[in-house]
């Protein structure tokens, strides 16, 4: 198959999965900011930016890992796949111990003495997450895009629904008396917004099981060897893990530290509902990241390997752009995603498009450090960009709130793809087409400086202008574009 059609085809099957699951999600976005004040949705943000923290120390970079050696040989493949996750089992095991018994200090420590309930329920959710990841990650390098799309949609499909009960069913059969015998067993209005991770937590316990009885396992064995050489491997990765999510999330941990009590949750709250606006740039690239990193280490043999991959550099910038501008021209229709309490935040959702749009092209240069085994780079990369992000977000959030924490990620995501092509062209040269992409992005960032120029106060007709503005966009895309893409069109399959 065309390698660059096998890519967009898997993108496309995991993406459409991430797609759906991710709007599952989003779609619970509206209920939680409608249901639930901005302070008290801020805990939501601030406990999920502990959990993407702790998911990477607790697979402390085995999924690449696995990629990496899963293709070696045939032979190998069921001891790797033992390895790694008996590997992730058993440190998972020793983690959820340590926060059970440690769970009120913890509760304590983290600003929630009330509730060391979250901190067991935050515990055995990570946990399933994490040894999760590896049969995921067998399904990618088996190339079961299906199967893996079915239960992330299925699994994320059962937490949607328990949020519709937990928050929408039960509290009203609680309030009008209806089959209290079975409500009062079921539901507390005391727990408020645990119950979003209550939820969650039998999605990811469902999620461990449905791994565990649809990918068939064979005896799991354990090679101390292999696991030597893997973890050599992956702990670069894991510094790069930490300092990745830093910068990705660690902004919200730092906003109630940094800013007055009485307003820092509630600026927390607002943050992350209208981060979630600039969903569709990170679903297309989380879609893109699970078909691209096994992609990358299958193709790397061969002899067109870094034409394709500055062709997949292209079309990734183009269709991200698209997205960017899509989603800005069409901001007065996707601000009805969050409650009328978080608009005050809306002026944060280019900033951050722009951000993941420089991630995700990050992420397409890291194929340098990953391919040529040298993962520190990877390590050292997200290190600066962590320094960065600190940096900024202790000298901009007392000064401007969460508008600090978007420019601090913006100016880490700039400052780490930067840096990362200037040191990968001297390692692993690739002939990226710089042109056409500056072109791309270029006119996605002039029209929309367009649209914020042309002021229109009829939300109607300013709907009709931006749409023939992102046509004319569209067309340019796909005036200098249509060779290449009527080439790999025409190739065959």
């Amino acid at each position: 198959m065309n390698p660059l059609r096998k890519l967009a085809g898997q993108t496309a099957i995991y993406g459409t999965s991430t797609i759906v699951a991710r709007l599952l999600i989003y779609f619970l976005v509206p209920i939680h900011t409608r249901i639930f004040s901005t302070a008290e949705y801020g805990v939501v943000g601030y406990m999920y930016a502990y959990v993407a923290l702790l998911l990477v120390v607790l697979t402390y970079g085995m999924e690449t890992a696995f990629f990496r050696y899963y293709d070696n040989k045939a032979q190998d493949r069921d001891r790797i796949y033992g390895t790694t996750l008996l590997s992730l089992v058993v440190t998972s095991l020793v983690f959820v111990i340590m926060m059970i018994v440690m769970a009120q200090p913890i509760a304590k420590l983290i600003g929630f003495p009330k509730h060391s309930e979250y901190v067991v329920w935050f515990a055995l959710m990570i946990v399933f997450d994490a040894i999760c990841t590896i049969p995921f990650a067998r399904l990618r390098a088996m190339n079961r895009p299906k199967m893996f799309a079915f239960i992330k949609i299925f699994t994320i499909g059962v937490c949607f629904l328990l949020n519709i009960i937990f928050l929408y069913v039960l509290p009203y059969l609680y309030r009008h008396n209806i089959m209290m015998s079975v409500v009062s067993f079921l539901y507390n209005p005391v727990v408020g917004v645990g119950y979003i991770f209550i939820a969650n937590l039998i999605s990811s316990g469902l999620t461990l099981l449905l791994l565990m009885v649809l990918l068939p396992h064979r005896k799991l064995t354990f090679d101390f060897t292999i696991w030597k050489r893997m973890l050599k491997y992956a702990l670069p990765l894991l510094i790069f893990g930490l300092a990745g999510n830093i910068n990705e999330t660690f902004d919200r941990i730092l906003l109630p530290y940094l800013l007055p009590p009485d307003i820092a949750m509630s600026q927390v709250g607002i943050y992350s509902a209208c981060y979630k606006i600039s969903i569709l740039m990170t679903i297309v690239i989380q879609g893109f990241k699970y078909a691209a990193e096994p992609f990358f280490f299958s193709y790397a043999k061969e002899s067109d390997a870094k034409n394709v991959y500055a062709a997949v550099m292209k079309y990734f910038v183009i269709v991200c752009s698209v997205i960017f501008l899509g989603v800005m021209l069409y901001i007065d229709l996707f601000k009805y995603f969050v409650g009328s309490l978080f608009y005050s935040g809306l002026a944060v959702v280019p900033i951050l498009l722009l951000a993941n749009m420089f991630l995700g092209i990050f992420y397409n240069l890291s194929i340098w450090y990953k391919l040529t085994d040298k993962t520190r780079f990877g390590a050292y990369l997200s290190i600066f960009g962590a320094i960065i992000t600190l940096s900024l977000n202790f000298l901009l959030i007392p000064i401007m709130g969460y508008m600090g924490s978007a420019w601090a990620t913006f100016a880490c995501y700039t400052s780490m793809m930067i840096v990362s092509y200037f040191i990968g062209q001297k390692h692993y040269h690739v002939k990226y087409n710089l042109r056409k992409i500056a072109l791309f992005f270029g006119l996605a960032l002039a029209f929309y400086f367009l649209s914020k120029a042309i002021k229109i106060d009829s939300l109607a007709l300013r709907l009709i202008v931006h749409t023939f503005i992102f046509f004319v966009y569209l067309y340019i895309i796909i005036y200098f574009e249509r060779p290449s893409l009527l080439k790999l069109k025409k190739t065959k399959v």
